[in-house]
């Protein structure tokens, strides 16, 4: 197959047209490349890169535009009195999508801001130092308050951890190690040991504590996680638990956080730009105490003194970023219900993810990650005809992005892991199985590229 033209010009999208209302009223699209019509992407473009950075649909993107028009004409009456009725309305919705109690949703921008928000307002005690040589990552344990994150943990988060362990007074970092491919029973096993080796060494009776920091769905590799099983392992233990569950909202069907009960679980949805912190609210006597910021006033979240509204009283002051994010998660939502609910969009898209992985992996000659599927939702890893021994590079990196993207017109997201190179398919409602076939001849094009620059490398 021949490689597809760029084109650069921009699709004419003009939402202020578009009759939201109207538009329900008739039958949605079938799924696959008819659903196009309803985004914005550029002619030819074939995204199966939905994990990265999501898509707004032009139905959702309508409704923000409207509420941007209402923010503009009295900012001052919208961001005073407006927003709460926004905000209560889209935590109800949400709370019930979850299920968690409306008062336990607080709503961030993104993923991240939610896990800093949490993470950056535990108090630690004075006198706790780190432990060990690499006070990045430590393998070991010490009697010092300690954050435990996986080796798969995202980017950011594991920054902020590793930001956190850096300043007074000090808590130590300790990596448990996932690679891929593995099992949920041998995460579980190798889970239970290892916060059991942590708490064995740490004073939690004395009043340090442990945070395990959870990937409810790995970003990279796409795979999901027990993380159920290992919040209820920390919950025995005396762990706090905190779940970073970007992908979760949109791949995973009835969550049910209340029979969960993770101490913190943060999440953001697409299509949509859906994004939401939850707090579980447990009693005082359950979590340590937490900093939060409420009219300049240092209190515990924990405490009787703040007031049941302190989850809109947050969002308020930091909502100033952008206020169509209020819009966008009531809009996101019913435009879901319209394409027929959350189960029916997903068993399109694992359908789609199990069969194109397996038919890419094919055009390759390579194989899936998770051949027996226990670990795949929506997004599939597939192995790349890449060497292991080739390490990974921003040299590389910028090959395999910049053939993708300015040759072919395509994305999925190349990565390696476990000595071993893969790239993560995203299925989405617009994929069709005809997507993948795109996606094997341009990444065949761009592996070898980059075997070639690494052979140049080498000589």
């Amino acid at each position: 197959m021949q490689c597809t033209a760029v084109n650069k010009s921009l699709p004419s999208v003009d939402t202020s047209t578009l009759d939201v209302a109207k538009l329900y009223e008739e039958a949605p699209p079938a799924f696959g490349h008819d659903m196009l019509k309803l985004f914005g992407f550029a002619p030819g473009y074939v995204n199966l890169n939905h994990g990265s950075f999501g898509s707004v649909s032009l139905p959702v993107r309508a409704v923000c535009d409207k509420l941007a028009d209402e923010v503009e004409s009295n900012p001052d009456k919208f961001m005073r009195i407006s927003v709460l009725t926004y905000l209560t309305r889209v935590r109800e919705r949400v709370a019930k999508l979850i299920g968690a109690d409306t008062d336990e949703c607080v709503l961030v921008n993104n993923t991240s801001h939610g896990m800093a928000t949490v993470m950056r307002n535990f108090i630690f005690n004075q006198g706790d130092v780190l432990v060990g040589g690499d006070h990045h990552v430590s393998t070991g344990y010490s009697t010092a308050n300690q954050f435990l994150l996986a080796t798969t943990t995202y980017a950011s988060v594991s920054k902020t951890l590793k930001y956190l362990a850096d300043i007074p007074p000090y808590p130590t970092l300790s990596a448990f190690n996932l690679q891929f491919p593995t099992t949920h029973a041998k995460i579980i096993e190798d889970f239970r040991a290892h916060i059991k080796g942590v708490t064995e060494a740490t004073d939690v009776a004395g009043g340090r504590k442990i945070v395990a920091v959870i990937d409810s769905i790995v970003s990279l590799p796409g795979v999901l996680l027990p993380w159920k099983e290992m919040v209820a392992i920390c919950r025995e233990a005396g762990v706090i638990s905190v779940v970073d569950a970007a992908h979760s909202i949109g791949q995973e069907l009835d969550i049910n956080l209340s029979e969960a009960r993770p101490d913190f679980w943060v999440s953001v949805g697409a299509p949509g730009a859906l994004s939401l912190s939850l707090l579980m609210n447990p009693a005082p006597k359950e979590l340590p105490q937490m900093a939060a910021f409420k009219e300049g006033i240092r209190r515990s979240l924990c405490s009787k003194e703040v007031p049941s509204s302190l989850s809109t009283s947050i969002v308020r002051k930091t909502s100033f970023i952008t206020l169509t994010f209020v819009s966008e998660r009531r809009a996101a939502l019913d435009f879901r219900e319209w394409l027929g609910g959350e189960h029916k969009i997903n068993e399109y898209s694992h359908n789609l993810a199990i069969a194109g992985g397996k038919r890419l992996a094919k055009r390759l000659g390579t194989s899936v990650m998770d051949p027996e599927g226990d670990l795949t939702l929506n997004m599939v890893n597939v192995g790349l005809p890449i060497p292991g021994e080739i390490e990974s590079s921003d040299e590389i990196l910028r090959i395999l992005q910049e053939t993708l993207l300015l040759e072919w017109n395509c994305f999925v997201s190349p990565f390696r892991h476990n000595g071993k190179w893969w790239t993560r398919c995203c299925a989405q409602v617009w994929n069709e199985i005809s997507d993948f076939d795109v996606i094997a001849d341009a990444l065949e094009d761009a592996c070898a590229r980059v075997v070639d620059f690494a052979k140049q490398q080498a000589n």
